[in-house]
């Protein structure tokens, strides 16, 4: 009886404490021997430590699934839980970021569908821009007035546009510009005529053309055309989306504004509004043609 007393309360040895902790680990916390193949006791006797103060505090053991550097389990059930985990918090995230695309669009179907109460579609009938001949054009290097002679009693005027490769086109007015020519060619004329306006005053046609590209690229705020605005009888508004640009085309008179899809000009609310209600006129519906509807809308809610 002295001799069992006297084993049992024997201090361990190191080996002997360290073969108590991996058993009780093994049973414990279903951890496999080999794990502990390669390691000394001071390496074990932490996660020991844990798993005692968790198995005595009723902590439970898929709380370390929640803790950086967790401990390695038998057969990667911590691993499948974790990995199953991400898959569930990505398939969430993939499903929201559908749902929210999913309202987008609705939220944009249904503001088109608001804005298709300002668009009408109408095909113009008079000749238009090529595309085909726009993505292989020259650009414009000169340009001149011609007066080709008479037709009926009135003066045939055109302007001639000469390209890089030699090539001319004849056109009558603005509006034939706005019809066959892209912003660039736009661009370009209107540097080539103020270039020309520098070196030699303009009159007549050329200082006509000159007033129309200038309303276009840069407006005056302080010009009389914008101060009697209450008295302009809109006929209709026109989309020109070759080159970006719509046309407020006046009843009884001669005179037209023309404008850049995505610049501000001096037009009073009145005026917006009755653009919004006579409808925009374009050849289709495009996305340049609801931007360019949300714009007005959200000028007139400005001001």
């Amino acid at each position: 009886m002295l001799r069992y007393h006297t084993l049992q309360n024997r201090p361990y040895s190191v080996a002997e404490v360290r073969k108590n902790m991996v058993m009780y680990l093994k049973n414990q916390a279903g951890y496999k021997q080999s794990y502990f193949k390669e390691m000394k006791y001071e390496e074990i006797k932490p996660i020991f430590e844990k798993v005692w103060d968790q198995t005595h505090t009723f902590v439970p053991m898929d709380s370390e699934d929640k803790e950086k550097g967790t401990e390695k389990k038998s057969g990667g059930t911590r691993k499948k839980t974790l990995a199953r985990k991400r898959a569930g918090e990505k398939k969430s995230e993939e499903s929201s970021k559908r749902q929210k695309n999913e309202e987008a669009a609705a939220d944009y179907e249904q503001e088109k569908a608001e804005l298709r109460l300002w668009l009408k579609v109408a095909q113009d009938d008079e000749e238009s821009v090529n595309p085909e001949i726009l993505s292989t054009k020259y650009p414009i290097v000169d340009w001149e007035y011609q007066l080709l002679g008479q037709v009926g009693g009135k003066d045939f005027e055109v302007y001639k546009l000469t390209r890089a490769d030699g090539s001319a086109s004849y056109h009558g007015n603005i509006q034939a510009f706005l019809r066959r020519l892209d912003r660039e060619d736009l661009s370009t004329l209107y540097r080539l005529v103020q270039e020309r306006f520098q070196d030699h005053p303009l009159e007549g046609r050329d200082l006509l053309l000159w007033g129309d590209l200038r309303m276009i690229f840069d407006p005056d705020e302080k010009d009389d055309i914008w101060m009697n605005q209450l008295d302009w009888k809109l006929l209709k508004w026109k989309l020109h989306e070759n080159c970006g640009i719509h046309t407020l085309f006046m009843d009884g008179t001669p005179m037209q504004i023309n404008m850049l899809v995505e610049k501000k000009y001096p037009l009073i609310k009145d005026l917006l509004e009755k653009m919004l209600n006579l409808q925009l006129e374009a050849e289709e519906e495009s996305t340049m043609a609801f931007e360019l509807l949300k714009f007005i809308k959200s000028q007139i809610e400005e001001k």
